[in-house]
């Protein structure tokens, strides 16, 4: 055997050695942590040790959230739905108790891409997925968590376009799980974003009135609506996303031109906001963890 047949297959050896590695030892995965866990709700904060141990320990529902990337018109970033699901997703995992947060699902469908861009992908920064695509994704992400021993797999939707596909995916895999006994159900929630959409009703309750000074013809100018004076934009949104950065807004851009107001709502001071957007948060994860309940008994009825 030459010197460089030697190290060849001194070289694939160790690949060998490191892949089965890799794929961990029966004494690997159940060995105890080296040191003490951080306190995260979020999966991809943790180490693979502590979702294990979190798992154990009971928290065995994850909740998976989907966003977008889309066009919301002059002054909000793209990011608007994940940015929003950073803010209330906490909220609901705390709601609802013993939950870990997966990372956030930020390619969702926008609209067609080809031939010519529909939708939101007329609009420069939209990144949109064919149904199929979005579909196939989210199903490999909730049999990824089943794998892992998660019992509870949670599915909201922050915009509309991707509410069917989250609702196949969790009948889907439901009557497949179901039929071969398995204990894991997927929870569609259509309740966090349908129940009270767009908190039309609680901003009502805090006086905020929302004006669309161009109503389409026979509508009121103060309606529940997710877009006004040809912006897809609102305080709504505004103001959860304000809870995790202004910038993210522009509010000190608006505040100089002298465009912090949106639909007739003075969004200043940018504390006053945030604060709206924090009772948005909590709002949203009533509702939401009163729809998980109801979906556990219809999943699991009571024998």
């Amino acid at each position: 055997m030459t010197m460089k047949t030697m190290l060849a297959a001194c070289a694939l050896g160790q690949l060998s050695a490191a892949a089965a590695g890799a794929q961990g030892s029966p004494q690997q995965l159940t060995a105890p942590r080296p040191i003490d866990a951080v306190e995260s709700l979020w999966t991809e904060e943790l180490t693979w040790m502590e979702v294990r141990d979190a798992v154990k320990a009971g928290k065995t529902t994850i909740l998976i959230g989907t966003g977008g990337l889309e066009q919301n018109g002059p002054y909000v970033a793209g990011g608007k739905h994940n940015y929003v699901l950073q803010t209330v997703l906490p909220s609901i995992a705390r709601a609802i108790g013993n939950t870990l947060i997966a990372p956030i699902v930020k390619f969702v469908p926008e609209g067609a891409i080809e031939p010519e861009p529909r939708g939101h992908m007329q609009y420069p920064g939209t990144v949109s997925l064919e149904p199929a695509t979005f579909e196939a994704l989210l199903t490999d992400i909730c049999r990824s968590y089943k794998a892992h021993g998660f019992r509870d797999i949670v599915l909201v939707g922050d915009s509309g376009g991707n509410q069917s596909g989250m609702e196949k995916v969790a009948n889907a895999l439901n009557r497949k799980w179901a039929d071969a006994g398995l204990p894991a159900r997927v929870h569609y929630l259509r309740e966090y974003y349908y129940e009270d959409q767009w908190s039309w009703d609680f901003l009502k309750g805090l006086g905020i009135v929302q004006i669309d000074n161009t109503p389409p013809p026979g509508q009121e100018k103060d309606r529940r609506t997710d877009t006004r004076n040809g912006m897809h934009d609102d305080i709504y949104y505004e103001a959860q996303i304000a809870v995790q950065d202004p910038k993210l807004i522009r509010a000190e851009q608006r505040i100089k031109a002298g465009l912090f107001t949106l639909h007739g709502v003075d969004e200043a001071p940018v504390s006053k906001t945030v604060d709206i957007g924090r009772k948005l948060a909590e709002y949203r994860a009533g509702i939401t963890a009163k729809a998980f309940k109801a979906s556990l008994q219809k999943l699991r009825p009571a024998p």
